[in-house]
């Protein structure tokens, strides 16, 4: 792991690999350490980034307030530190995702491509927004397990439990090992994201979207309407996974990224 100053924290961040830069960026409220499989495989042909962002894992989390802007402004900088100048390709998945469309908006001449996993463009609903403030307060008061209790139920598809429960402990334990701080200061930032929809349909570089089978948080319909939105997007369904789609099925998932990639690759998708 490798550590690179962004001002007020020090950020840490897997960096393997050489040739084209892939920045992969985790959900909520996880660290680097779900694109394993990714940074595994995919290092073999890419230089592979994958950072902890600010206020989980390893990455402290600073001074002042989260927004999804924010966490996008700090990858910015990382690229800056890493003296990385071409456009990335930049996946994200769930609040992944969110930050991709905030680093697009700002920084759209810095990326090549998109890939978004199991995420979603519009706001939060009033309920929602409570559901996040409410879940930051129980965080807050009683810690991480708090928030490992009522996020891994919706992670993960139903089959998961009995096909990936190494998987789902594994993860259980990384949300236990995040800062209470971080994860309350994460659900307060999602909570006030804008409402993305109407932007989806400039977005003008080669889009992969990315949806488990099962996923009950972004629902594959609703990722479908994203795909429909943004111009020449792909689609793709990762059969038996939920949420945790690259994690779940990294075989299908990784699968998919190869395709996509080498089609961009190869000059098919400008």
């Amino acid at each position: 792991m490798n550590t690179v100053g962004l001002g007020d924290i020090e950020m840490t961040l897997e960096d393997r690999g050489v040739g084209r830069v892939m920045l992969f960026v985790h959900g909520f409220p996880l660290d680097h350490s779900m694109w394993q499989a990714q940074i595994d495989e995919l290092s073999r042909d890419y230089r592979v980034l994958a950072p902890d962002l600010r206020g989980f894992g390893a990455s402290p989390l600073g001074d002042g307030e989260v927004t999804m802007r924010r966490y996008a402004d700090d990858l910015a900088l990382l690229l800056n530190r890493l003296d990385i100048h071409e456009k990335i390709i930049f996946c994200g998945l769930s609040m992944g995702g969110y930050i991709a469309w905030q680093f697009w908006q700002k920084y759209a001449v810095r990326v090549a491509a998109l890939v978004v996993c199991d995420t979603r463009a519009g706001a939060d609903t009033p309920e929602a927004r409570t559901g996040r403030a409410m879940l930051a307060a129980r965080v807050l008061a009683n810690g991480p397990r708090a928030a490992a209790d009522a996020m891994l139920p919706k992670l993960f598809g139903p089959e998961s439990e009995h096909s990936h429960p190494a998987a789902i402990a594994a993860t259980r334990a990384v949300i236990l090992r995040n800062s209470a701080a971080g994860i309350a200061a994460a659900l307060e930032g999602m909570a006030k994201r804008p409402d993305v929809t109407d932007m989806l349909g400039g977005i003008a570089i080669p889009t992969l979207v990315v949806v488990g089978e099962h996923d009950a948080i972004s629902p594959p319909a609703e990722m479908r309407g994203i795909a429909d939105r943004i111009p020449g997007a792909e689609f793709i369904l990762i059969p038996g996974a939920g949420h945790m789609s690259p994690l779940e099925n990294p075989r299908d998932f990784n699968a998919a990224l190869h395709r996509f990639l080498q089609r961009i690759d190869s000059g098919d998708l400008e």
